[in-house]
């Protein structure tokens, strides 16, 4: 999962601080795009010796969401967002200055789509008075509470819409891309190159940044950054995700304050797994990153102290080649995964497994959807 996500990522990120270092000036800004984003964020401040900015698109799809939801354009309502990646909470929203957050919980129930795509969202929202950005599937991975025992996850995820929550969806995607990929990039290659105009310009937020800095024109995003009281609730060398202005002054961050109780709680869970990962993968400690999976909200959930140490030892054999920094701790896992007792695996291969579809049937899908698409423009 993410934790192990973050011992491969982080040496790498932190070798790339080396060579920013070795031939960047001082004030050099690292963008950094790459995910567990908060973790690599956290490492490559306080370990790699570079100004870090982590970014992320949650908010803007959250955005279009809410605004959608509530029947309004997106460029008139006004968000403020604040917490961390995947975990931050929508702590304003206003619609041409009128505060609209109190009836966004009545326009999802009511929505069509949103009422079964984002049930653990609505959930979230009812239990703790704001949305969350985190697409619903991914969010279900992050708390204790949507997947811990299998016949329930289910009704709290919705596979008809992206990933959505399935087990081993990210991969599913993946392969399905290397399957297109591999027969019809020939093809690909053959048609008219994209335009790059300004009407079709992304929601990300790495260009605009740089637009801001170097031609002084503002920009308003929220970015990933050491939080240094920003978040008054939550822990000053975390990575937090706030509101942020990119212009000719540089990245400024205002104070945002404390965040509600409730949601400052869910931020600060996972803050604890995200600095003893952080610290495991710099130190290569396995002690650490066997407390990270422990501390894991979900996983203390579904497994045990057993089944989590026996977990952490297969995962950092699987992963060998990618953790250099383990190498005595690969090693020892080898020997008690030789010589120990292990725990039987269970058999079934996840709740909600959806098949790989072959190349002929993405296009197949693609081409049904082309059809909708042109028949709603049409209306």
């Amino acid at each position: 999962g993410g934790i192990m996500y973050g011992q491969r990522g982080i040496p790498v990120i932190l070798d790339f601080c080396k060579d920013i270092r070795a031939v960047s000036r001082p004030d050099c800004l690292f963008l950094n795009y790459a995910n567990p984003n908060a973790m690599l964020t956290w490492a490559a401040n306080t370990y790699g010796g570079v100004r870090t900015i982590g970014l992320c698109h949650g908010v803007q799809a959250g955005h279009f969401l809410i605004a959608d939801a509530l029947g309004v354009k997106k460029d008139d309502l006004d968000i403020v967002c604040a917490g961390i990646n995947h975990q931050a909470w929508y702590v304003q929203i206003r619609y041409r200055g009128k505060d609209m957050t109190d009836r966004l919980l009545n326009a999802l129930e009511k929505h069509p789509v949103y009422s079964k795509t984002e049930k653990v969202r609505i959930d979230m929202l009812k239990s703790f008075g704001y949305f969350s950005t985190e697409s619903n599937g991914h969010l279900s991975e992050y708390v204790a509470w949507y997947r811990k025992r299998p016949k329930e996850i289910k009704k709290w995820i919705d596979t008809g819409h992206g990933i959505g929550g399935e087990t081993g969806g990210y991969l599913r995607i993946c392969r399905e891309g290397r399957n297109l990929f591999e027969t019809d990039f020939r093809r690909m290659m053959k048609k008219e190159p994209l335009k790059y105009l300004p009407a079709r310009r992304s929601v990300e937020h790495g260009s605009r940044i740089i637009e801001g800095l170097e031609t002084g024109r503002i920009y308003r995003g929220h970015f990933n950054v050491v939080n240094n009281g920003c978040i008054s609730n939550l822990p000053d060398d975390a990575v937090v995700e706030v509101p942020g202005y990119a212009d000719a002054n540089g990245v400024g961050i205002p104070h945002v304050g404390p965040l509600p109780l409730g949601c400052a709680a869910v931020c600060n869970a996972s803050i604890t797994v995200q600095r003893l990962a952080v610290e495991a993968a710099v130190r290569g400690d396995e002690t650490l990153l066997r407390q990270a999976m422990m501390m894991d909200p979900l996983t203390g959930a579904v497994c045990d102290p057993p089944e989590i140490r026996q977990m952490a030892d297969e995962m950092l054999i699987a992963q060998e080649k990618w953790l250099p920094q383990y190498a005595k701790a690969v090693r020892d896992a080898k020997e008690r995964r030789r010589t120990g007792r292990q725990i039987p695996t269970k058999k079934y291969r996840g709740a909600v497994r959806l098949k790989v579809r072959t190349a002929a049937e993405i296009r197949k899908e693609m081409e049904v959807e082309k059809k909708k698409t042109a028949k709603r423009s049409e209306r």
